[in-house]
């Protein structure tokens, strides 16, 4: 080890005993009270020496104040370099910095917010350019001047080769235009595989409600079907009392909500009474005159008999 590194690693001594003017320093460039304790020193190089104070301030626990001072070769009076705050080893520090794309989660959109797509995003790919072609047996398409050329042979002016582009009605692109495809981009293979993938694991066979469905969402009659390559696997449910209505689901998706899984009975309807009990029979408050062995006497008959 040469004498200049022995030198370096050992704090000049003027400059450690000048805790004075590093403190100075410190308690200028912070807010009064909130410089601490002198908690060490440490040797920069040749001269040169930081002084560590401990910081006082709130929401800045483990931090310390920094004030590096150094002196000239063969002088005596030590001056100051600069004074930060710096974090320690046990110090509260804000997470590492992420970039907005990355802490995007679903839902965090809200009203008015625009969300910027990359230009190299791997979810879409380019879609239709809208560039008119011809048919690969117009006079007026690659192919055909191609093979003009090898046989060597010229196209007369007339129908349709005198035509500057194919007519507009018919083309691919009214085409595309009429299906909706004219788009810049579209889904690319990896956008489409990572949407199956987040719907497969909202709304799929692996899900609680779906191990306990009585059956799966191909045979529901509230499914709706979606267009496109996805509908080939996904749909949408139309079943308001089902957990899934509105979102997208995997046909092999199931809940309690199914339309085939409980239909209800109609109501049995009862067999006519044997007894009318909602009829009134009407019955005599005296028996009749001819019925019984007790003749039939008025009551002012019986009045003279007296009572025992």
């Amino acid at each position: 080890m040469s004498a200049a590194t022995t030198r370096s690693r050992t704090p000049d001594r003027l400059c450690a005993e000048a805790v004075d003017l590093a403190r100075a320093a410190a308690e200028e460039a912070a807010a009064p009270g909130v410089v601490g304790e002198h908690t060490g020193v440490a040797s920069e190089g040749d001269r040169v020496v930081t002084h560590f104070f401990e910081c006082k301030e709130m929401g800045y626990r483990g931090w310390r104040w920094a004030v590096t001072v150094a002196r000239a070769s063969r002088a005596k009076n030590v001056t100051l370099d600069e004074v930060v705050l710096l974090p320690g080893p046990d110090a509260l520090l804000a997470p590492e910095w992420v970039p907005w794309s990355e802490r995007l989660r679903p839902g965090d959109m809200g009203p008015g917010d625009l969300l910027p797509t990359d230009a190299e995003d791997l979810r879409l790919e380019p879609g239709y350019s809208g560039e008119d072609e011809p048919i690969p047996s117009s006079a007026v398409s690659e192919e055909m001047a191609e093979l003009v050329e090898a046989e060597d042979a010229e196209v007369t002016a007339g129908t349709p080769s005198n035509l500057p582009v194919a007519p507009t009605r018919g083309t691919i692109a009214a085409l595309a235009e009429e299906l909706g495809m004219r788009r810049a981009r579209v889904l690319s293979r990896y956008g489409l595989h990572s949407a199956a993938d987040r719907w497969e694991e909202a709304f799929g066979s692996k899900t609680p409600m779906a191990q306990a469905a009585p059956a799966t969402c191909v045979s529901c009659g509230f499914l709706t079907p979606i267009g496109g390559s996805l509908g080939q696997a996904f749909g949408v449910c139309a079943n308001e009392f089902a957990p899934a209505d509105g979102r997208v689901v995997s046909l092999s998706y199931g809940c309690g909500g199914h339309s085939e899984a409980a239909i209800m009975p109609k109501p049995p309807r009862p067999a006519p009474p044997v007894i009318d009990e909602t009829k009134v029979d009407a019955f005599p408050l005296r028996p009749a005159p001819d019925s019984g062995s007790v003749p039939a006497v008025t009551d002012e008959d019986s009045a003279e008999l007296g009572h025992s």
